[in-house]
């Protein structure tokens, strides 16, 4: 049995990995310090996946890219439309997709879920505010009951007085966990 050389190309991570992550961790760093992601970034990394993909696999590759910006960008529609995540997170998890693809970035989002919810539990409870976030969530839902899916302007992002979350966090948690699971 002949052993298998190592070569370097076993350890280098593939560029489109290498490229989602490199936008997640820039995206964590603006959001943590600023509590917005650049449209300079979202718009340049989604332009990027996209042209990649294009040149790499021709129309299906543009067709593979586009379709998992606009997965991106649909799965988190509804919670921007309830005015409980940023533009920038849309828009981040968009440009991930123009890179990953419509099945890899519905894993991300599915994954960021997680990590947002832990992270939230967690952010609450550090700031004292975790009873505050349970009998908002109540709120929320019997808010829903009775007036169907729509935001409650005092707990969306504007109007409630709680700590924010840096929402780019949880989303390279997300990718991280379904880079390495799937």
């Amino acid at each position: 049995m002949r052993s298998r050389r190592v070569q370097l190309k076993d350890f280098v991570m593939p560029v489109v990995q290498f490229a989602a992550i490199g936008i997640g961790v820039v995206a964590c760093v603006t959001d943590l310090r600023s509590r917005r992601i650049p449209n300079a970034l979202t718009v340049t990394g989604a332009a990027a996946g996209i042209g990649y993909h294009l040149w790499t696999g021709a129309l299906a590759g543009l067709g593979f890219s586009a379709l998992g910006w606009l997965v991106g960008a649909l799965v988190f529609i509804v919670p921007f439309a309830l005015r409980g995540l940023g533009g920038g997170d849309v828009k981040l998890l968009a440009a991930l997709g123009a890179w990953l693809g419509p099945e890899e970035v519905f894993w991300v989002a599915l994954y960021t879920g997680v990590a947002g919810g832990v992270l939230a539990i967690v952010t609450a409870a550090m700031s004292g505010y975790l009873r505050q976030m349970l009998s908002n969530i109540w709120l929320l839902l019997c808010h829903w009951q009775v007036a169907g899916l729509k935001a409650l302007p005092e707990i969306t992002l504007e109007g409630s007085n709680g700590p924010k979350l840096a929402y780019a966090v949880p989303i390279l948690c997300g990718m991280g966990a379904a880079l390495w699971l799937r």
